[in-house]
């Protein structure tokens, strides 16, 4: 399989791992869009959410919950994050492995009231 993600998984390509276990494995992207900005995969292959079916509600439960652990680990737990899938091409999907999105590490609006402006 030519999967980047797989290849991450099978540590064929290095990444910068921020959590592993023995069904997700999260690491930081490489093109991020905040200052904290991690995708957690599944280490089986499912190509995007339109693949999931019935008997995934385990997986994707596992995901999120995943990801409540990692923000907690990164610090952002309590001072908020997005989480987000983009599905398939026109929804943002670069890669076709299921992947979720944790965004955040931004100052909250009251840090930067706090700031003075020179």
């Amino acid at each position: 399989m030519d999967c980047i993600f797989c290849k991450i998984i099978n540590k064929e390509v290095n990444s910068v791992v921020v959590h592993k276990d023995k069904t997700f494995i999260a690491f930081k992207d490489i093109n991020p869009k905040a200052p904290v900005h991690i995708l957690v995969i599944p280490r089986q292959h499912i190509p995007s959410i339109n693949h999931l079916a019935e008997d995934d509600k385990v997986l994707i439960g596992g995901l999120i919950l995943t990801a409540q652990k990692i923000t907690e680990k990164l610090g952002i737990k309590n001072t908020g994050y997005k989480l987000a899938f983009n599905v398939g091409e026109g929804g943002g999907q670069v890669i076709e492995h299921l992947h979720l999105h944790i965004l955040g590490g931004w100052e909250t609006k009251e840090k930067m009231h706090k700031q003075k402006i020179p």
